[in-house]
């Protein structure tokens, strides 16, 4: 064998040994495509999950009377927190723990507190999420090797975007003159719909790349011990501070609207959707939503006894990285207005899958073809060099 042909024979040993590694990006890209829309998916396969209005006119309730409605099902319930999801074809998601010792997630309806029933421990939105993001690969000391494996691939996609806007010339064209040929074949076809839907993808697949990118960057930061938050740790409340009652029965809180109306005084345009009540006598409780940036949560730390705010996380107080750092999550999810958002991710998700799996089927049946002519030279140049041993030792013919 030539040095040529060795050389073309290990390019295409190597090129195979690729294909695992492209079909392991296609599944991220599936199920990371499948994770936007998994809550949603739940609720369509759980009727728990449904806020089911009683009318059409019918009120949702506030947290006051979610909480009224609980405690007079279950008086022994002691509730933990009430969170309101975005979309308001959902349940309300209750913590609760009970005297035995349980604690659960309940669905609660949202217009006549009704509790519908438990949230499981790990369902199909759990299971995508972990599969996408860490391969259910086990968090033992740190982050698991799984969530490096997928987060590292943020920097190949963020080369292959680069580099396919470099290869691909006056790729702007293709906005104003999208070519997609239905009648040339199917190497054709795959060709015209990798370039024509990477073009319309350039913006997703940068905010995916360099989202995940910063998932890499923040194992490391958290498996290093190095924390850029500047968030305070707010302390328990003091033993005088929480008041005593004279007959020796638990002081009076104010009530859970109250507090979220001292909140929206102090972070004008709050939409509060969730409410932590005190665990004890010396815990605080804490309101919290989002405002005019839906990217980020604020949230007020308040006296549970009377009102006074202990603690407030604004967006003002971000420093520029975290303002930046704590965005990447909800543009990487697609979680962070509402049900139309999320169908724009699913959109832009199920492309980028389509895309991996076109340049996975061109690279796929060009290497095969590849490896097909070289096997087809190697055997004819097998074939003449037998040719050439067998008329060496043939015997040459004598005229008598």
């Amino acid at each position: 064998m030539s040095k040529k042909s060795r050389s073309k024979l290990w390019f295409l040993v190597h090129s195979w040994l690729a294909l695992p590694i492209w079909f392991f990006v296609l599944i991220v890209c599936v199920t990371g495509t499948l994770a936007v829309v998994s809550q949603e998916i739940v609720w369509l396969a759980n009727p728990q999950m449904r806020a089911s209005a009683p009318s059409d006119d019918a009120p949702r309730l506030s947290y006051d009377q979610i909480l009224a409605e609980i405690k007079k099902a279950e008086p022994q319930t002691l509730v933990q927190s009430i969170s309101r999801p975005d979309e308001s074809h959902f349940a309300l998601d209750v913590e609760v723990s009970y005297p035995d010792g349980r604690s659960l997630t309940v669905y609660v309806n949202p217009y006549t507190g009704v509790i519908q029933g438990t949230a499981p421990t790990f369902d199909f939105k759990a299971f995508t999420r972990a599969l996408h993001g860490w391969w259910l690969v086990p968090f033992t000391n740190g982050f698991s090797w799984g969530w490096y494996l997928v987060s590292f691939l943020g920097l190949p996609m963020l080369a292959s975007l680069v580099t396919g806007l470099v290869v691909y010339k006056r790729f702007w064209k293709g906005f104003f003159r999208p070519t997609l040929r239905f009648n040339h074949g199917a190497r054709i076809f795959w060709g015209d719909f990798h370039r024509l839907s990477g073009i319309w993808s350039i913006w997703f697949i940068a905010v995916i790349s360099i989202t995940g990118v910063w998932f890499l960057i923040r194992a490391l930061l958290f498996d290093f011990q190095i924390s850029i938050s500047s968030e305070p740790i707010i302390p328990a409340m003091s033993r005088e501070s929480v008041p005593i009652s004279a007959d020796g029965t638990p002081p009076p809180k104010i009530s859970l609207d109250s507090a979220i109306e001292i909140a929206q005084t102090k972070i004008p345009g709050l939409e509060a959707s969730f409410v932590s009540l005190p665990g004890n006598a010396y815990s605080h409780m804490s309101v919290g939503g989002r405002g005019w940036y839906p990217l980020m949560f604020q949230t007020a730390t308040l006296n549970p006894y009377n009102g006074e705010i202990a603690a407030s996380r604004l967006l003002s107080d971000r420093s520029a990285v975290e303002f930046v750092t704590e965005s990447m999550r909800p543009l990487h999810t697609g979680d962070f207005g509402g049900i139309w958002i999320k169908l724009v991710w699913f959109f832009f998700g199920l492309l980028l899958s389509m895309m991996v799996l076109s340049g996975l089927l061109i690279w796929t049946k060009r290497t095969a073809l590849a490896t097909l002519n070289a096997l087809k030279r190697e055997d004819k140049r097998n074939r003449k060099a037998i040719q050439r041993s067998t008329s060496r030792q043939e015997p040459s013919e004598v005229s008598p």
